[in-house]
């Protein structure tokens, strides 16, 4: 590795980060992958700043782990956090040419970088190289560590996905594909513990990692921070999401293609199984459960006013959970995906299904993220996103179509799993119950023309719509 990939001591770390304060507070909130929006930010910390680069050449390139501080929402019982960290890969130059256009913090006018500028590097060839290098020979440099299981080529081309939500993505000359998580916290992310048991499983419907990214910052914190995991890109493939909206476009049936996903989704939970632990929930587990799930039931009616004449008919799918435990019915526990729906699938040219992205909801702790559930609550993740699906195509919603792949999918499911989820009718319903309420917060929040799709299986569940 070249002397410049290196380096790691970033001199005047504090100068450093004031001087990007004011475009920070600019840029920061405006990225997709922000978790803080509607608050503002009030101040940075450095968590830990690794120079790549020296900036006397004709770039400098930066890794910075900071942490956004924002004023709390009021909750009552919460306990102040110190403010989510971020992972930025800042690139430093004279000017950007046009190219980069997209990638432009700002102009830096004091401090190290003064009369510069600054730019999201991962929009640049030359720093997503050095990314690859840096994992192809198992660098240490500063705080970061670069682990890798196999071979990497060093010729490969990089070029950044743009179509991104919660964390980016590069693409290594359609061999790779690298995903750097933007919030980043530590301790063990499932991203990456999930598809190395997998991949000792010898589970091919889920990528497995070549290499990944840690950082080990003088923090405090005991555990490492998981920051990127590459992984085999899967050529030609489609996502799930587009494609089902396509073949319902085009007035496809794709129940063929929801009962190949529900195979490859019950092959992935049967190799979990084998590979980690699982727990049996009894009455005080299901009780603290359905607990949760009323919880979010009241906090959602509270402030959703159009869910509330559904809240008693919600409740009851919840109070029939807690008395099918109290009679002592037990449910097995494990490893999942935990946020899973037709985006988070790819079929390849050759029809295979992968499941991807196993980081679960990314608001939630990593402890809950890592937490046994019951494998219905990815199940009912999958049948929620095919009525989002009929839902999104235009038109009137094609319910009989969407009614088709929620069976065909739990017909696939129990191929190969043995057990259809249709036949444990109490804890599929409280777990789509629990999701749409979800959703209808969401919706609310974030996009309210989408109210109507969540509200629609709302109705059902509730018992007040068609079954």
């Amino acid at each position: 590795m070249s002397q410049a990939v290196t380096r790691s001591a970033v001199a005047g770390s504090a100068g450093l980060l004031a001087s990007l304060d004011p475009l920070l507070r600019e840029w920061l909130p405006r990225q997709r992958w922000f978790a803080g929006k509607g608050r503002p930010v009030t101040g940075f910390s450095l968590v830990a700043a690794t120079e790549l680069l020296p900036p006397n050449g004709k770039l400098g390139l930066y890794h910075l782990l900071v942490r956004a501080h924002q004023p709390l929402a009021p909750v009552q019982g919460t306990v102040p956090h110190p403010g989510d960290c971020y992972q930025l890969l800042i690139g430093v130059r004279e000017a950007l040419p046009p190219r980069l256009a997209p990638a432009l913090i700002g102009h830096v006018h004091e401090g190290p970088f003064a009369g510069r500028t600054v730019y999201d590097a991962l929009y640049d060839p030359r720093p997503a190289e050095v990314i690859l290098e840096a994992l192809r020979t198992r660098a240490r440099i500063g705080v970061l560590r670069f682990e890798r299981r196999d071979e990497i080529r060093a010729d490969l081309v990089p070029r950044v996905v743009t179509a991104e939500q919660s964390n980016s993505s590069v693409v290594y000359g359609d061999t790779f594909i690298l995903k750097l998580l933007r919030r980043v916290l530590p301790g063990t992310n499932p991203d990456l513990e999930l598809p190395l048991a997998l991949a000792r499983e010898g589970c091919p419907r889920v990528p497995p990692p070549t290499a990944w990214i840690l950082a080990e910052p003088d923090d405090g914190a005991e555990d490492s921070y998981v920051l990127g995991v590459l992984q085999p890109f899967v050529q030609g493939a489609s996502d799930g999401w587009e494609l089902a909206l396509r073949e319902l476009a085009k007035g496809e049936d794709f129940s063929a293609e929801a009962r190949a996903l529900g195979r490859a989704t019950a092959e992935v939970h049967t190799a979990l199984a084998r590979a980690l632990p699982t727990v049996t929930l009894a009455h005080l587990q299901l009780q603290s459960l359905v607990d949760g799930m009323t919880e979010r039931l009241e906090a959602a009616a509270q402030a959703v006013p159009a869910l509330r004449p559904y809240a008693p008919g919600l409740h009851s799918a919840f109070e029939a959970l807690a008395d099918l435990a109290a009679e002592g019915h037990t449910w097995t526990a494990q490893r999942i995906h935990g946020d899973l729906h037709l985006g988070q699938c790819l079929r390849s040219a050759s029809g295979e299904w992968s499941l991807i992205d196993f980081e679960g909801e990314p608001a939630k702790p990593l402890a809950e993220r890592r937490m046994a559930q019951p494998v219905v609550r990815d199940v009912a993740g999958m049948l929620r996103s095919f009525d989002y699906a009929a839902h999104s195509a235009g038109g009137p919603p094609a319910e009989e179509w969407a009614a088709a792949c929620r069976a065909a999918y739990c017909s696939g499911y129990a191929e190969v799993s043995g057990h259809d989820p249709r036949t444990d009718p109490v804890l599929l319903r409280a777990y789509e119950t629990d999701k749409a309420i979800y959703e209808v917060l969401y919706e609310a929040r974030h996009r309210p023309d989408w109210l109507p799709v969540p509200l629609a299986a709302v109705r059902r569940l509730s018992g007040t719509g068609p079954a």
